[in-house]
């Protein structure tokens, strides 16, 4: 019995050494080089190729726009692949066969909802996660059905507690409404931590549905536990360099199978933070 147990578990302790490595699919979320964008979208397109990323993520076509043939030409002669893109859920309200078509034009695979439909409060209630989650049903299905996956990136606003209590957030509703064919989540670390969730923990409540995933740290001392979806650009800091433990994040983003890993800069120095933040997550032993 023990030559039988210890055979058929060798097979599991061999998936686990060969996981995929977070580095074989580390890309930059474009929004990074927002600001060199608005001098040179091609500029800031040549400054990501520098980097030594292959894959990226779009947040629109640049400033001002061009239109998403050209885009996509510019990435292609980079040799940038455009894995997945941002899209306002406005756009989307207003005409989803239309984002379906941009997206398709890009080439992207995955199609993200950045942010909440949220007022100026910016309270996300119980009530509209769910109409919330009716609206990504009917966008996933039909993304789905033109070979697309959509899926959303929590700001932190939805998590905070519920009526229900027991520990129960809107977010846990969010997953409960959606079906997890036609909708994924891409996790934003900051953003999760931020709102004092531990990011490995809510790695492996949902470990189905969490599919892509953004890198960005926050500096050590500041604050947690804030659902506002928003802080000021000097609480993100390089990669490594603030409090949030991304070796054990990593290890889990592995485990439960992550596709693709974005590093998105906010700080106020991403000319010096975006390879300062490379260069941590290159080395990284897990």
């Amino acid at each position: 019995m023990k030559n039988l147990l210890r055979f058929a578990l060798v097979p599991l302790a061999a998936a686990a050494l060969h996981a995929a490595d977070f580095r074989d699919h580390l890309g930059l979320q474009l929004y990074s080089l927002r600001a060199q964008t608005k001098e040179s979208t091609t500029g800031a397109l040549d400054l990501a190729k520098s980097y030594g990323v292959k894959e990226v993520e779009l947040a629109g076509t640049g400033t001002p726009p061009m239109a998403p043939e050209k885009f996509a030409e510019e990435l292609r002669s980079r040799g940038l692949v455009p894995v997945s893109a941002h899209f306002g859920y406005q756009l989307f309200e207003k005409d989803a066969a239309a984002v379906i078509r941009e997206a398709k034009t890009l080439g992207v695979k995955f199609v993200v909802v950045p942010y909440p439909p949220v007022g100026a409060d910016k309270m996300f209630s119980e009530e509209l996660a769910r109409k919330t989650a009716a609206k990504f049903n009917e966008w996933g299905a039909a993304c789905k059905k033109e070979g697309l996956r959509f899926g959303y990136h929590p700001h932190g606003l939805e998590f905070r507690p519920t009526s229900a209590g027991k520990g129960e957030t809107v977010f846990d509703i969010l997953v409960r409404e959606t079906n997890p064919e036609f909708v994924s989540f891409q996790m934003d670390v900051f953003w999760v931590y931020y709102a004092g969730q531990d990011p490995v923990k809510l790695l492996e409540k949902y470990p189905k549905r969490w599919v892509t995933m953004h890198l960005k740290d926050m500096l050590k001392g500041f604050a947690t536990g804030v659902h506002t979806g928003g802080t000021p650009p000097t609480a993100k800091v390089t990669v490594g360099q603030g409090q949030i433990d991304y070796p054990s994040i990593l290890r889990a983003a592995q485990k439960i199978g992550i596709q693709h890993y974005f590093l998105e800069d906010e700080t106020p120095t991403p000319l010096q933070c975006i390879p300062d933040s490379f260069k941590y997550l290159r080395a990284l032993k897990l």
